[in-house]
């Protein structure tokens, strides 16, 4: 039940210029050892899990992480994963779609406001449209109307802690968290605040348990059975918690990123691409340092005078008859 993000959030619709991440398994140390690197510019959506120590400053509470991942990990593979995969196979897809796409339409609000936050008035009248359209037409959602002719409003993922990526507020430590899987710091208070708008405005019954608790469960349930296949790749990595980490923290990374013009994304791979190239270019002479001050320190290899009987090697003396020459 790895969730990313938050258990209520449906899955965000990867932008046009940034593809998913992609999982390879490389031989990695146990899932005890820590560390995964994530990678940058052209790179960043293939997930290649390492043991790189600036993932403690990206996952100070690893240790602590790890237990809930594995606890978490236990209860999926028993109960949520077949469950999902059930719910996948044996509910028609047209069932499943209208679930999610109501789901979708009940937090058209909180992309309407993130889109006004981040002063983006245009796509935040696109989402009224969004709304408008399907709650109408598309009969209280069930239906995605606005996405086709002639509307052409596909639909667009925004959140509170969208907003605060696109301000350049970093993402904190990443946690693992029992119900919601997957998260930063940024993140979890973000989905808080967004989980508050829909209720605060609108009041009964949306306030109420019978409003959130089934909407929750069908979201996460939706989640997890779209996910499956890039979580089974990630427990088949070397590494699975790691792997896990670092599919979640690019993933978000390239939703933010798609937030921004085009501009300015290639601005940002190409100062990740000259940070890579310095990096890799102080590696090299730092190896070629520490060579050269192993060849100034080694001992000697030069043969032993005759001058040092005392240090002479023995003399070989012939086999004795009979005796078998060592192999």
């Amino acid at each position: 039940m790895s969730q990313p993000q938050s258990a209520e959030q449906p899955a965000p619709t990867a932008p046009p210029s940034v593809q998913p991440p992609q999982i390879v398994s490389p031989a990695v140390p146990p899932a005890k050892a820590p560390g995964a690197a994530q990678g940058s510019g052209a790179d960043s959506n293939v997930i290649v899990v390492t043991g790189d120590q600036s993932t403690r400053k990206q996952d100070p509470a690893q240790a602590i992480n790890q237990v809930s991942y594995e606890a978490v990990q236990a209860l999926d593979k028993a109960i949520v994963g077949p469950v999902a995969r059930t719910y996948k196979k044996e509910t028609p897809k047209p069932v499943r779609s209208a679930i999610r796409n109501v789901i979708n339409n009940l937090d058209e609000p909180i992309v309407f406001v993130n889109f006004l936050l981040q002063l983006k008035p245009g796509k935040a009248l696109r989402t009224v449209g969004r709304f408008a359209v399907n709650s109408t037409v598309g009969i209280a959602g069930i239906m995605d109307v606005a996405k086709k002719k002639p509307f052409h409003m596909p639909r667009l993922s925004n959140g509170l802690a969208d907003t605060l990526g696109y301000y350049g507020v970093g993402p904190g430590p990443y946690l693992f968290l029992p119900l919601i899987g997957s998260t930063t710091v940024r993140d979890v208070f973000g989905r808080m605040l967004d989980l508050s708008l829909v209720p605060a405005a609108a009041g009964s019954p949306f306030n109420t348990p019978y409003y959130a608790l089934p909407k929750g469960g069908l979201s996460a349930l939706d989640e997890r059975a779209n996910n499956d296949e890039e979580f089974r790749q990630i427990r088949e990595s070397g590494n699975p918690y790691a792997a896990q980490r670092t599919w979640y923290l690019n993933r978000r990374k390239a939703e933010i990123l798609a937030l921004h013009s085009q501009e300015y994304r290639d601005k940002v791979a190409a100062e990740e691409k000259a940070k890579a190239e310095a990096k890799e270019k102080a590696r090299i002479e730092r190896e070629a340092a520490e060579k050269a001050t192993a060849g100034a320190t080694a001992p000697s290899t030069a043969p032993l005078s005759a001058s040092s009987p005392a240090d002479a090697p023995p003399p070989v003396l012939p086999a004795a008859p009979g005796a078998v020459p060592p192999q």
